[in-house]
């Protein structure tokens, strides 16, 4: 019998996840990470106590167990997510870009750390409940999208380590979110009609300047007073560069008469402290470079370039282009059209098809 630690939120996922393993025969042991004290970080809102590794998940979490007669683990890890996770959240923003700690948590913590105690536990494999699909191919085990392109989450998880993806099972392949629900009724799991999280798991209020002002204000002290620059003009004063990010509209709290056209946040000048401004159209180009690059389906890229589809975010819908090898893991992507507010910190994701190619770090 194989033996499987599983990842439990305490949301339907996780939860039809275990079941599902169950079914098919594995052993399961189920784990709940904590990854955060919330008087650390404030904004707590009881209403909003649903995020994953929340009190609420951990209690959800330990009830499935119970119900399906598996083991339940909490593990404390705190100390690593807040210096692999939330420190990185925080200094990317301070260097004037937007990060996607998600990403990052999939990496370092839900495979990295995860496997540190599947191997502490002597289980074979560990198990997630997310929606993509996993296969290996000329050696190397390649993701590709859901079923349910509604729910696909094979962007998240372009940077998660190809010799990691190899003891992973995904239990939700070939599943919709409506049939995971449906399931989870008729086996009257507790969790069946838990609603979803979307916010950030560390910033309960999902205001991640509040956030900011209140972990990191000694930092934040030398980024205020800036200056707001329209066309190479000054006109106006911004609160700090790490408050801005790459085609925000919102929250400028500008009105210039001279310019009664939308002004968007264009460019984000760290060093000089300015927070640079412009119209719509100055939020396009046709490409960009990254970093941090993770090979999925190929160990590496062809030097004459390569047809792709690259997502620049969660929810784009993708865009053709052709990515070239740009130095030591590093790529670029030129697009065959414009596209909208490319975003330094924020992940590309190249794909063949379904397939993930590879991704990296917006520069």
């Amino acid at each position: 019998m194989t033996r499987v630690l599983l990842g439990m939120s305490g949301g339907l996922d996780s939860s039809v996840a275990a079941l599902l393993l169950q079914l098919a025969g594995h052993e399961v042991i189920g784990i709940t990470i904590k990854t955060y004290n919330y008087d650390d970080l404030g904004g707590f809102n009881p209403a909003n106590d649903t995020s994953c590794c929340s009190l609420d998940g951990i209690n959800d979490a330990r009830r499935v167990a119970m119900q399906l007669g598996i083991p339940h683990y909490v593990s404390d890890m705190t100390e690593e997510f807040g210096g692999k996770i939330i420190d990185y959240f925080k200094q990317t923003y301070l260097e004037g870009k937007t990060p996607n700690p998600c990403v990052k948590c999939n990496r370092e913590i839900k495979w990295g750390a995860m496997l540190r105690k599947a191997d502490a536990l002597d289980c074979d494999y560990i198990s997630m409940g997310h929606y993509v699909n996993l296969r290996e191919e000329n050696n190397r085990m390649v993701i590709s999208r859901s079923l349910d392109a509604t729910k696909d989450q094979s962007y998240a998880l372009w940077a998660v380590r190809n010799e990691h993806l190899r003891r992973t099972l995904f239990p939700l392949t070939g599943y919709t979110k409506k049939q995971i629900r449906a399931l989870a009724y008729s086996y009257n799991l507790p969790v069946a009609g838990k609603r979803e999280s979307y916010e950030i798991c560390f910033v309960q209020d999902n205001d991640y300047r509040r956030f900011l002002r209140d972990t990191v204000p000694q930092l934040l002290e030398s980024t205020t007073q800036g200056k707001f620059m329209l066309h190479n003009d000054i006109v106006g004063e911004h609160e700090g560069v790490p408050f801005y990010t790459i085609g925000q509209r919102k929250g400028l709290g500008l009105s210039i008469s001279s310019h009664p056209a939308p002004l968007y946040v264009t460019g984000l000048d760290v060093v000089n402290n300015i927070v640079m401004l412009g119209d719509d159209d100055d939020l396009f180009d046709t490409e960009l470079t990254a970093s941090s690059v993770n090979m999925m389906k190929y160990p590496e890229l062809p030097a004459e370039g390569f047809q792709v589809t690259a997502k620049i975010r969660y929810k784009d819908e993708g865009a053709a282009a052709t990515v070239y090898p740009f130095g030591e893991n590093r790529f670029r992507v030129v697009f065959e059209e414009v596209r909208r507010a490319i975003t330094p910190g924020q992940s590309v994701v190249l794909y063949e098809g379904d397939d993930v190619v590879a991704g990296g770090i917006i520069d």
